[in-house]
Order: C-alpha cells, then structure tokens, then sequence
C-alpha cells in the first residue's frame, strides 16, 4: 500500500509542478507579487465584481483544492509529520519555497496569501487522513 501511495504522491508532484511552474507559464516583464498577508483573499472575496467568475473560482478555490492531497500525502508518507505542528511546519516552508521559485523565475506570481490557502487545503487533507487513520484504529479495537 505504501508503494502505491508513493507513486501516487510522486505522480501528484509532477502534475504540481507543471500546473505552477510550465503549463501556460512565460516569465513575466511586468512581474507582481504581494507580501500582505489577506490583501488578495480579501479583494476576492468583497470585490468579486472586479474578476471573472473563472478566475475568481480558480484563485480562491483552486489554491485550496489543489492542494489537498499534499495534506494526505505528507503525514502518510512520512510519520514525523503527523502531528499538526510539524506537519504545519513543512507544508508552509514547501509552499514558500515554490513561492520563492516564482518570484525568481518570475513564473506565477508570488503572493503570500496563496501560502494561506495552500496551507489550508492541505489542513483539509490532513483532517481527512486523521478521520481515516482514526476509523482504522476503531475498527481494529
């Protein structure tokens, strides 16, 4: 099982890093970034108006979503990172570091509320791989 895992998560960082680093992605002369913390979520969610519903679905809720099955794959993977704070920990630092490659290629756009969203789909998946660790130790008890 932890074989298929593996290859699963390996196969989910290859589609990662092409969605944000090489499908559709050209550096930029005009390059933006934000080092505010919710300026950006907070302009999404009460100036809705000022995107097309495309892009405001895919910035709000595609940082989240996609990010998920980081939160399942991390703990699964690797046991030291099963507790919240550690796991907390790496996820944030990982996203900083594809922010940071970003920033230097100018690919994307660094923005450190996509950190926040990131970090909470990932805090998503996380809770769903406790539910499922938990529900494995009931049924085994």
């Amino acid at each position: 099982m932890l074989a298929i895992v593996a290859c699963m998560a390996t196969l989910y960082v290859l589609i990662m890093g092409n969605l944000l680093f090489v499908s559709g992605r050209t550096p930029g002369v005009n390059y933006q970034y934000n080092l505010v913390p919710l300026e950006t979520i907070k302009s999404l969610l009460f100036e809705k108006n000022r995107y097309h519903t495309e892009a405001w679905v895919k910035n709000l809720f595609g940082n989240i979503i996609l990010f998920i099955p980081l939160g399942i794959w991390i703990p699964w993977l690797f046991r030291r990172y099963r507790k919240i704070l550690p796991f907390t920990g790496v996820v944030v630092l990982l996203l900083f570091a594809v922010e940071v490659i970003q920033l230097i290629t100018r690919v994307g756009s660094f923005d450190v509320d996509d950190i926040i969203l990131n970090t909470m789909g990932a805090w998503i998946g996380y809770i769903g791989f406790a539910f499922f660790i938990f529900s494995q130790r009931r049924t085994r008890n």
